[in-house]
């Protein structure tokens, strides 16, 4: 990584440059300064450096290879990548990491393949998970760097992340479900709306709907586990196919939820970043079957 630096940036110390302005975590700086990974004007750098107009900082990013996640021939859809993160669009039905019930057939075992492929230097870093039966958009970094930026990017809500789901019955007009969510107990999987819970804030536009369905645009400003799904079922309108939340489905074998759009700055750079997952086939056939239309176009 180069950065060049202005006027602005004149005076202040080299790891303070690092942290404050380009997201790099007080580990990551201990780590790369101490391996003699950071250069300005070609000599190697200290953390307390001050920096000049017209210095110019380069970094190496050594990446740790060592990751237990066999590389297994699992087409991908790919829709975004640059140097620094790869973003896929996951299928339905699809775990995107390695668990004990799930050693192979994941998203990562096939994004490890692809980096393999492609000779990149890089291990399966997941920014964002999806749970097995949500399609739609999950960001990989490719280094440590990476991983920590767009965390926090996440974290401060600079990434837009919105939804698509397909729920019970005539729901109409938009608003703000604004209600915290927790465990109702530590061994508990299911999640509820509960008093004292972690703050949870999810928006919401009908965007078409039929007498037993209705189609939902769904914005999220927080990112708690289940978070769509509890706040949607608590308003009386579950996820369609939601068997934990609502109830299973004779037309969908899963909940009828997508991953959307992710849009983000990129890490280097201001330039701005528009993710789109295309609608999955199992939902695309519930909105014909109940003539709702979704325009790609008129979802903004």
């Amino acid at each position: 990584m180069v950065f060049n630096i202005s006027k602005d940036d004149e005076g202040k110390r080299l790891d303070n440059f690092l942290k404050f302005e380009k997201g790099f975590s007080t580990r990551l700086i201990k780590k790369i300064t101490k391996n003699d990974c950071v250069f300005i004007n070609g000599k190697i750098a200290w953390a307390d450096d001050i920096l000049k107009e017209g210095d110019i900082v380069e970094i190496l990013l050594k990446e740790n290879k060592e990751q237990d996640i066999m590389p297994e021939d699992i087409p991908i859809d790919i829709v975004y990548e640059d140097e620094d993160i790869l973003v896929v669009n996951k299928p339905p039905f699809m775990v995107v990491h390695p668990t004990k019930s799930h050693q192979s057939g994941t998203l990562a075992n096939g994004v490890m393949n692809y980096f393999n492929k492609t000779k990149q230097n890089c291990i399966v870093r997941l920014v964002n998970r999806l749970d097995r039966d949500t399609s739609g958009l999950v960001i990989i970094a490719k280094s440590q760097f990476a991983h920590q930026a767009m965390a926090k990017m996440f974290e401060k809500n600079k990434v837009k992340k919105e939804y698509i789901a397909i729920v019970k019955g005539k729901m109409e007009g938009k608003g703000t479900v604004d209600l915290p969510i927790d465990r109702p107990s530590l061994d508990s999987v299911k999640r509820c709306v509960i008093e004292g819970g972690q703050r949870a804030i999810t928006h919401y536009e009908v965007i078409g709907s039929s007498e037993d369905v209705s189609i939902v645009k769904l914005i999220l400003e927080t990112g708690r586990t289940h978070q769509i799904r509890v706040h949607l079922s608590h308003i009386g309108h579950p996820i369609l196919g939601d068997e934990l939340y609502g109830e299973k489905s004779n037309i969908i074998q899963r909940q009828a939820l997508h991953a959307f759009r992710l849009t983000f700055n990129k890490l280097r750079g201001e330039d701005l970043v528009v993710c789109t997952a295309n609608i999955p086939q199992d939902m695309l056939e519930i909105l014909k079957k109940y003539n709702l239309d979704f325009q790609e176009d008129t979802y903004e």
